[in-house]
């Protein structure tokens, strides 16, 4: 699958039923994964290990798709993610930016209040 669009799109799908082995191919050996309010996760090891922590929390995470708009190899969408887990479900608005590269991701950045997440864990805001 080298459509950049239809590769966001399908690695947004996987979170839905979330293996970590899975979500992690569809990164490049040394992609950076940087969830903006925090440190960037570089290399693909390390964004599956992030991801088997992050899912200790939560059971999945559904990505709702509004926009999503691909230039060249750049991929840009303006999504709603549903955090399940913890007994509930918390929605997140997030502006995602993606870079693609010979079929896999190179880059994802996501943008998103971070009050929303340390209400997710029940710490301050």
């Amino acid at each position: 699958m080298t459509d950049p669009d239809e590769l966001v799109r399908a690695m947004c799908r996987s979170w839905s039923d979330p293996d970590p082995d899975r979500i992690a191919s569809y990164f490049a050996e040394d992609a950076v994964y940087h969830n903006i309010p925090m440190e960037p996760i570089v290399g693909r090891t390390a964004i599956r290990d992030f991801i088997a922590g992050f899912l200790t929390t939560f059971d999945a995470i559904d990505f709702d798709i509004h926009h999503q708009v691909t230039s060249g190899n750049v991929v840009m969408n303006e999504r709603t993610d549903t955090l399940r887990g913890n007994g509930r479900d918390t929605p997140l608005p997030v502006m995602g930016v993606f870079e693609v590269d010979n079929g896999a991701i190179t880059a994802w950045r996501d943008y998103f209040d971070m009050a929303a997440i340390n209400r997710a864990f029940g710490l301050p805001t």
